[in-house]
């Protein structure tokens, strides 16, 4: 049972692994900084412009699949300029989390990743439904950095040609080891990343391959010395360690909990209290059940322990097990502020807020971000 589990999950790992140090190497190399420095300069004191600029960096920059890395340079970034002109730095964090539990499908992402490995699916199947869904949740969150841009602008009196500027702001702002990037091998960077997004896209080999292919490219072509290799994979190491090591305990958790017939049991108890008519709508029931599990639980627990009990009750009912999977991830807005995460404390110590007071601010945008997600599924029929 352990190790047809582990059988399972390998794959996930191995893309998991390579993802996470591709996206790092990427960072480390200064690929997005000509992007952040443009977005900043777009801002400029506009209160409504850097709320859309500051959605913008979030979403771009959550493409690593890491809410903490995510979280350090759009926090890095935009930090000073809303201290500078007086903005609330709270928007700094609702506008992150509203872009990012978007973008944090993509396959490497932890709930995609999780979820394909919990039910033995197909990850880029499971992240491809949920694309138009995602497409409406960023645009919900662009309206909301919209609106709040307007609110203040209002608030702060901006008016066109005004200087903004309030008298000289201290702040200790995390700075970005930049001794590592190769500004003048950006274009070779995007050109490799934006191929590798093309082989993804085509199906032209395993995911788990064109990671491995596309990060020992990177490792080569930035830092060709092997000493620097070596130093660059260990900086990072601690993160991909740390979630293989989840994946595989995570399959033998899963294999045993399927091969000794616990999830059948536990699944055939769990119909028992559900009324017929509701079976057919075991998705919906997911999407909305998902909202309060993923606050109040850990994704590893919501994802190897709850969600294999819900798919194998769906399947009593003839509902797809994709369709649960994808149902499962739809809460994920909410799941950014639970206390159980660590995002949620390194974006409070940075911004110098209480988190429960950022829980506060964040909580309504976060539910209205996940029933827009819902409502996106159900109409693209990535849930039924």
């Amino acid at each position: 049972m352990i190790m047809g589990g582990m059988r399972q999950v390998a794959p996930v790992a191995i893309m998991l692994i390579f993802a996470i140090l591709l996206f790092s190497i990427m960072y480390d190399a200064g690929l997005f900084e000509p992007l952040v420095r443009s977005i900043t300069r777009f801002a400029g004191h506009d209160p409504l412009r850097i709320a859309l600029a500051t959605a913008f960096l979030g979403a771009v920059t959550s493409l690593d699949g890491d809410g903490t890395s995510t979280v350090l340079i759009v926090v890095t970034a935009f930090l000073p300029v809303y201290l500078r002109i007086g903005m609330n730095p709270l928007i700094i964090a609702l506008l992150i989390l509203l872009t990012n539990t978007m973008i944090n499908i993509i396959p490497w992402g932890g709930p995609t990743a999780r979820v394909a490995s919990a039910l033995n699916l197909d990850v880029m199947e499971v992240f491809m439904g949920l694309i138009p869904a995602a497409m409406l949740g960023l645009v919900y969150a662009a309206g909301i950095a919209w609106w709040l841009g307007l609110r203040e602008r209002k608030r702060l009196g901006w008016a066109p040609g005004k200087d903004m500027l309030l008298t000289e702001v201290s702040a200790k702002v995390p700075v970005i080891d930049r001794s590592h990037q190769r500004p003048h091998l950006v274009w070779v960077n995007l050109i490799l990343m934006l191929g590798m997004a093309a082989a993804m896209g085509t199906g032209l080999a395993p995911l788990p391959v064109v990671m491995v292919v596309t990060f020992a490219l990177a490792l080569l072509i930035n830092y060709p010395r092997l000493a620097e290799q070596k130093r660059r994979i260990a900086a990072h190491a601690d993160n991909a360690v740390t979630v293989a090591t989840l994946i595989f305990a995570a399959g033998v958790f899963t294999g045993i909990l399927t091969g000794s017939g616990m999830v059948d049991a536990m699944s055939e108890s769990f119909v028992t209290v559900i009324p017929d008519a509701a079976g057919s709508h075991m998705a919906l029931i997911t999407a909305f059940a998902s909202l309060p599990f993923t606050f109040f639980m850990s994704n590893d627990a919501y994802f190897f322990g709850i969600i294999p009990i819900l798919a194998a009750a769906g399947a009593e009912y003839g509902v797809d097990p994709m369709h649960i999977a994808r149902a499962s991830m739809l809460g994920q807005p909410v799941h950014a502020l639970s206390p159980l995460i660590a995002a949620i404390y390194v974006i409070s110590g940075l911004l110098k807020r209480e988190v429960g007071e950022l829980q506060r601010f964040a909580l309504l945008p976060a539910i209205g971000a996940s029933l827009v997600f819902i409502a996106g599924a159900v109409i693209t029929g990535a849930i039924n």
